[in-house]
């Protein structure tokens, strides 16, 4: 399974509260005194209950569209979310960018360095830009599983903002490093691989980390993402690691059609 944050939440029970809480509603209109309807109100509870009791899958069938009409509520804000944010999802100044920059067809990702998940996936990223010279991957800083991600990101962020032509060899040093993921881990990986840690240090001491994870966060959010890794390719917006395989199909399709489905 991918990981899932913790802001994750389940939709059944608030589904299953929204439909009691109809169904009480449903009743209350028939609290209008018995002389005006000329019905009881305690046998029409009765008739409700009785049906309900003989044909539970009225529930179960409720639930389902109630459950289909939500997901098609939290795709058309998805939708709304990504042509609103286009510029902040695909061309902002904050991101890291592997690949072809120029690239027609662009995945952008968002990761945490703590997220084992995202250590396996990177291997997908790899393969698919090496076989593909028309790609451009955009980075997103998600950190999302606790102070030692965070401490990390801020540490990618004066990477990408001091040697960007170095990031993608820093990115993988620090997500495939074994332990925990944090601001020596970073620096250690940055250090490594020739980034001077003065000028680094210094890097840090702006705010741009601050403002790019919260530019981060605030996009994440709306777009409904609980976890890491998650992707947007084209108008569509995909949760966990799905594999290379689904990934190359869907970056197909795009090239192909313009969009995640043709």
């Amino acid at each position: 399974m991918n990981h899932i944050s913790p802001i994750f939440r389940p939709l059944c029970p608030p589904a299953l509260l929204r439909l009691l809480s109809a169904c009480a509603l449903a009743l209350s209109l028939f609290s209008v005194p018995a002389s005006a309807q000329d019905v009881d109100r305690s046998e029409i509870e009765k008739i409700v209950r009785e049906y309900l009791l003989e044909n539970p899958e009225v529930i179960a069938d409720a639930l389902s569209e109630l459950e289909r009409r939500e997901k098609a509520a939290e795709e058309a804000a998805r939708l709304e979310v990504l042509s609103d944010s286009s510029g902040i999802l695909f061309d902002s100044s904050r991101q890291a960018v592997l690949g072809n920059p120029e690239g027609s067809v662009t995945l952008v990702e968002f990761f945490d360095y703590n997220c084992g998940y995202c250590k396996r996936a990177h291997a997908d990223m790899v393969r698919l830009i090496e076989e593909d010279p028309d790609l451009r991957v955009v980075l997103k800083e998600f950190p999302v599983l606790g102070q030692g991600s965070v401490e990390a990101a801020q540490v990618a962020v004066a990477v990408n903002s001091i040697a960007p032509e170095k990031y993608g060899e820093f990115h993988e040093a620090l997500l495939l490093s074994r332990g925990q993921a944090n601001r020596d881990s970073a620096l250690k990986a940055a250090t490594g691989i020739g980034i001077d840690q003065d000028e680094l240090l210094a890097a840090m001491t702006t705010d741009e980390a601050g403002q790019t994870i919260e530019e981060v966060y605030s996009l994440a959010n709306r777009l409904g993402l609980t976890g890491t890794p998650s992707y947007v390719v084209g108008d569509e917006v995909v949760m966990g690691a799905i594999g290379y395989d689904q990934l190359r199909e869907k970056l197909d399709v795009v090239k192909n059609c313009g969009e995640a489905s043709c």
